[in-house]
């Protein structure tokens, strides 16, 4: 896949190490990066965190967070991304939530997905985010989420 070639180089090229906190898309970042030979030595860990539960236990994702904005916000993959970052070797991180479902949940469309990257450097943390909508089933949306979370990866990562 052209897109996770094109990621993995940027990697490579900027001496990146990744991260994911993954929910809606269930992984498949992590499995479109481990089909390219050489990935493995550019990522440190893939969380699939689907229920609260795993969200707050894995990532820290905060339950007032939870309340206030619910399970598909920019706020709780803000904190999923983060939750990435903290007990890792990683400095880049992507996190996804999100509803791949038919049915609206707490009122928000299906095909909702709510993304965040983040960037550790020696001084900071850089925290990006952004609500996207796309069309599909289960199965289209989740690749189709992937793709665009490995897309807009470096466009974020240039405003460091």
């Amino acid at each position: 896949m052209k897109e996770a070639e094109q990621f993995i180089d940027y990697l490579k090229q900027h001496e990146l190490r990744l991260s994911t906190a993954e929910s809606c898309t269930a992984g498949m970042i992590i499995a479109l990066l481990a089909d390219i030979p050489g990935s493995g030595s550019l990522m440190d860990c893939g969380y699939v965190v689907y229920s609260e539960q795993a969200k707050k236990r894995l990532l820290n994702v905060r339950q007032e967070t939870i309340d206030k904005y619910t399970l598909t916000s920019e706020e709780v993959a803000r904190e999923m991304a983060l939750g990435a970052l903290h007990d890792s070797t990683a400095n880049a991180a992507i996190a996804t939530t999100g509803i791949t479902g038919s049915e609206p949940m707490d009122g928000i469309a299906p095909g909702t997905i709510c993304f965040a990257w983040g960037f550790q450097t020696e001084n900071s943390t850089r925290i990006f985010s952004e609500t996207q909508h796309f069309d599909g089933d289960r199965p289209t949306l989740r690749h189709v989420a992937a793709c665009y979370a490995l897309q807009r990866f470096s466009h974020f990562h240039q405003q460091i």
